[in-house]
């Protein structure tokens, strides 16, 4: 059981690097592959975009065909086709290829991201859930500090391509060694025909969405967005009326149904837009208006992700002890005040200012990503885990989708000042301190322990 429980942890840690990874060394590496491939500016954005709608779009349904046809088959398929579409772009010839393979990348990634959570839940016990996620999201903050620096170290002298090379092999490898493990996986105790309509519905509510907010974050063209959000809202009214009627439902009461699951996605959206906004705006300030290069602003904004690092494994003892409720209230405000120190960034002292509020924007929402997620997981039975996961996964995909779309609209209405817009945002995280005091407590039993969860040992 030990055995089985290290290779898990393993395989999903690696799984979410890969994933963060990803992103973070795409961003560095743009502008080079808009040179080398003569893209418009558009055109890169989809390398982004093209990513992101599949994702977003189908991570619920990826984590219900987890729970289904088990979350280790769905991950190594994910991983596998990941890191093969990765390996496609890096010898792609031209931009469409470019972003047709990005799709195709996003569809895999959508299989494998529910299923890292999932696997957790079938290991381990509701009660000792806490470590396992902490070490996945301080990986996952590892993986944010270091793909900057690793995409311009091997932007400069190998070129774009070399950034989707890199993934490739600890994909394919970790996607062989966890799909071939001999593991017995819980399995419904009856099978409910799919819910394709409700899939294809929420989908189509999600894909709707995403554009919306990546087409006014991206080109600033309200005309493209506000048809997309009127998409998106009657796609989700039809969804929420067929999920009444559906005998089996894409999203069970055992995940929604449970006390506290709604809070927990709430505050990851406000968490994960605040920080991600801030994130967004404080390198425009660093770049644009401090003349600082790219190496010089990731390194102001080391203390992020090195305290989210710290702060996801003590977020995990503190939940034991204060339970979530007070670790998650807390750590919202502590966000909040890293958002609002960093509007201070155009005055004096930048270096201070930029070290004090990254520090407390990574250790605010490295606790809130690992208590509300705890929440989340623990409370969803073992058979619902995907389902569970691919909310997780969605609400911090919409997330920073949400923030930046949000930050650019405040930017442009402010003619490009960040104090209003960065306080805006921390007016946003601070939303989730009444939203934290609707989790669970301390002396709450969590939900579903040992429903269905293996012997501990």
């Amino acid at each position: 059981m030990r055995t089985h429980r290290v290779t898990t942890l393993a395989g999903s840690a690696v799984g979410a690097v890969v994933v963060a990874l990803d992103g973070t060394v795409l961003t560095v590496a743009q502008p080079t592959l808009q040179r080398d491939l003569h893209a418009s500016l558009t055109q890169v954005q989809w390398t982004s975009t093209g990513y992101l709608i599949p994702v977003a779009s189908l991570l619920v349904f990826a984590g219900r065909l987890g729970d289904r046809h088990g979350h280790r088959r769905m991950f190594a398929l994910g991983m596998l086709g990941f890191g093969a579409a990765s390996a496609g772009i890096a010898v792609a010839p031209d931009i469409g290829w470019v972003i047709g393979l990005r799709a195709l990348q996003g569809t895999f990634g959508a299989l494998l991201q529910p299923a890292t959570l999932g696997m957790l839940r079938a290991a381990y016990p509701p009660e000792r859930l806490g470590m396992p996620i902490a070490l996945r999201t301080s990986a996952i903050a590892l993986a944010a500090a270091a793909g900057p620096l690793i995409g311009g170290a091997l932007v400069a002298p190998f070129g774009w391509r070399a950034v989707f090379f890199l993934n490739v092999a600890p994909a394919l490898v970790m996607g062989v060694l966890v799909g071939c493990a001999r593991v017995p996986e819980q399995q419904p105790a009856s099978r409910s025909p799919l819910d394709l309509l409700g899939a294809a519905l929420l989908a189509a509510a999600l894909m709707c969405l995403v554009y919306a907010l990546a087409a006014g974050a991206d080109s600033g063209r309200p005309a493209m967005s506000a048809p997309a959000l009127l998409g998106s809202a009657a796609a989700g009214l039809m969804f929420l009326r067929h999920e009444r009627r559906a005998t089996g439902p894409l999203l069970p009461t055992d995940v929604l149904g449970r006390p506290g699951v709604g809070s927990a996605l709430a505050l990851l959206v406000a968490a994960s837009a605040a920080m991600l906004g801030a994130m967004f705006v404080s390198s425009y300030v660093l770049q644009d208006e401090l003349g600082l290069d790219p190496l010089h602003t990731a390194l102001h904004a080391l203390p992020g992700p090195v305290a989210m690092v710290l702060a996801a494994p003590a977020a995990a003892v503190l939940m034991r002890r204060c339970g979530p409720r007070r670790t998650a209230g807390t750590a919202a405000a502590l966000l909040s005040a890293g958002v609002l120190l960093l509007s201070r960034l155009s005055q004096a002292l930048p270096a201070l200012w930029a070290g004090m509020g990254f520090l407390l924007v990574g250790a605010g929402f490295g606790t809130v990503m690992v208590t509300a997620t705890a929440v989340v997981v623990r409370e969803a039975s073992v058979t619902s885990a995907g389902v569970a996961g691919g909310l997780q996964q969605t609400a911090l995909n919409i997330g920073p989708t949400v923030g930046v779309a949000a930050a650019g609209t405040l930017m442009t209405c402010t003619n490009a000042a960040p104090g209003p817009t960065l306080a805006a945002l921390a007016c946003v995280s601070l939303l989730g301190v009444p939203t934290a005091l609707r989790l669970p407590g301390r002396s709450e039993t969590p939900a579903g322990a040992g429903e269905g969860s293996p012997a501990a040992g």
